[in-house]
């Protein structure tokens, strides 16, 4: 395939004000780490916790995993330090809180541009309002660019269920509707997306019911707020063994001289066409990725 494919199965917030946290970020089986300079810092350690995680992100250290950093909204009072800071930080992408209009990419774009970033620096876009829902289309449309392109979405199911005063059940019935409209707009902008965080991280059975219908509404991972919650995560997003081999045995029946060139092959008595084998190659390349952790 053309496109880079890599495992997002979990990514795990991090408070960057924690020097401890950022060091055992080092050590966790988890793809994604996301340094948070948000939710998880005070105001008054938000500069200090800047720093620092811009710091540790130059040393690296970090093997195979994404290393984010979270700033604050670009309507707060650090939005326009952090993403100046992001810029030159080297990190693999920065994670952008509360976007809401396309205007919004372009002014988080211009910031970075501001900064020095280069162009490689993607950006995840969290959408957290009620505004962000109703304009997830138009913020999908913008994430192609030759410049700091969004490449996920990420879900803010805490933020989202504030704004609209819905009550969040186990079966998630009140989210449903955002939830699986946004997994619309990034499938149809060729976009990653990772569903909210479970907020009871001691309950893993609970975590785990949930991380299975997020993958049943096509979520390609889940964000997460404790390490205890990364082994599970890991296992419900990740490929079934079974669900490969047979992704292998459709590529290879693809490849077999007298099936070159055809859309559509009869394989063991079932059809199957090239959107299969697409599908399916997405499913070995992310496997041979897991497998190379």
């Amino acid at each position: 395939m053309s496109e880079q494919i890599r495992p997002r199965r979990g990514a795990l917030y991090m408070p960057a004000s924690n020097e401890r946290a950022l060091e055992k970020a080092k050590t966790l089986a988890v793809d994604t780490v996301i340094f948070d300079l948000e939710d998880a810092v005070a105001p008054d350690e938000k500069a200090d916790a800047r720093a620092r995680a811009c710091a540790a992100v130059s040393r690296g250290g970090y093997g195979n995993r994404e290393v984010l950093i979270r700033v604050n909204g670009l309507g707060t009072h650090w939005g326009a330090d952090d993403l100046a800071a992001v810029a030159a930080s080297g990190a693999d992408a920065v994670c952008v809180p509360k976007v809401q209009l396309p205007e919004d990419v372009s002014a988080i774009r211009a910031a970075l541009a501001k900064g020095g970033a280069p162009a490689d620096l993607s950006i995840w876009a969290m959408v957290e309002t009620p505004l962000g829902i109703l304009n997830a289309d138009a913020i999908g449309a913008a994430a192609q660019s030759d410049k700091n392109p969004i490449t996920v979405l990420l879900m803010g199911t805490n933020d989202l269920a504030k704004e609209t005063r819905a009550v969040v059940t186990p079966d998630r019935m009140s989210m449903i509707m955002s939830l699986s409209h946004c997994v619309v707009v990034a499938r149809a902008y060729g976009l990653d997306i990772l569903d909210g965080v479970y907020n009871n991280f001691r309950d893993l059975e609970g975590f785990e019911a949930e991380c299975l219908h997020g993958r049943q509404l096509g979520m390609d991972g889940k964000t997460l707020i404790h390490p205890g919650q990364i082994e599970v995560c890991n296992k419900v997003f990740s490929p079934p063994a079974g669900e490969v081999e047979n992704a292998r045995h459709i590529i290879a029946a693809f490849e077999m001289d007298e099936n070159k060139g055809k859309g559509v092959i009869n394989l063991e008595g079932k059809m199957v066409e090239l959107l299969h084998r697409d599908m399916a190659l997405r499913t070995v390349a992310i496997a041979d990725a897991i497998g190379g952790d």
